[in-house]
């Protein structure tokens, strides 16, 4: 296994793999990239920032692109479109890793997708973060719920000053309404569509696990900034979610 991005994911990924003797290649911004020259075939995964990932494309040798594997939070289909890689692996992680050094602290199942899914999957489980190799469809409703998540209750925790726990149970007319225009966006761009009551109650269920957890707006560009404007671009209604983001102080992002 290679895995490019030295930072809290990946050094708990390389960590991990040592104690149970698998082997990891870990790349950072400096050492390491020679791993790379060999023959196409052995999946690489990116544990780097969303904003590194067009630089570190670049930098991979044309042959190895196919191998790459792309496990950011957000709204990717975008980059992956522009870089012809759709149909490279993909992966949803849910498990935490504190801060750069520490373990991973496995949480709810993470879903794979793509060529590598299963190699991927089948690491992942021996590392103890429980995995799963998913089709593309499944993996797509996986994809909106993660977005939503991170869409919906940074904003509301914000506007509502409250950890993610206290959102889900005291403001859930909000989640509903703010979850029901993002999933309508990504109807609309995606053409992924689930059922809203299966989308908050799973959102809910997992606020509920890390109820402390404060989440709040960032990786504008990722995330709640790539809504609002495909939501522009494909005329979806979004006017709650504008309005949560101006009442929190972000109508600068909005009117730029």
């Amino acid at each position: 296994m290679v895995v490019i991005g030295a930072g809290r994911i990946g050094l708990a990924l390389k960590q991990a793999s040592d104690r149970e003797g698998l082997e990891c290649t870990l790349i950072n911004r400096t050492d390491g990239w020679e791993a790379l020259d060999g023959p196409q075939g052995d999946p690489i995964v990116l544990a780097v920032r969303n904003d590194d990932l067009t630089g570190i494309i670049d930098r991979v040798s044309a042959h190895r692109r196919g191998d790459l594997v792309f496990v950011q939070n957000g709204a990717l289909r975008t980059l992956l479109k522009k870089h012809n890689m759709e149909t490279n692996t993909r992966g949803l992680l849910y498990f935490a890793v504190s801060k750069r050094g520490e373990d991973l602290s496995p949480g709810r199942t993470s879903w794979f997708t793509g060529p590598h899914g299963l190699t991927i999957a089948r690491w992942m489980n021996r590392l103890g973060a429980q995995a799963e190799n998913v089709d593309w469809a499944r993996f797509s409703a996986f994809e909106v719920e993660k977005l939503c998540w991170l869409a919906v209750f940074g904003p509301l925790c914000e506007l509502h000053d409250a950890s993610v726990g206290v959102v889900s149970t005291e403001h859930r007319d909000d989640v509903n309404r703010l979850a029901d225009e993002v999933r309508a966006t990504c109807r609309a761009t995606m053409n992924v569509d689930v059922p809203l009551d299966w989308l908050t109650d799973r959102l809910c269920d997992y606020s509920s696990s890390i109820a402390d957890y404060r989440a709040s707006v960032k990786e504008w560009p990722w995330r709640n900034g790539w809504l609002i404007e495909a939501a522009r671009h494909r005329r979806v209604d979004n006017e709650f979610h504008q309005q949560v983001l101006r009442q929190i102080g972000k109508g600068d992002l909005l009117d730029s």
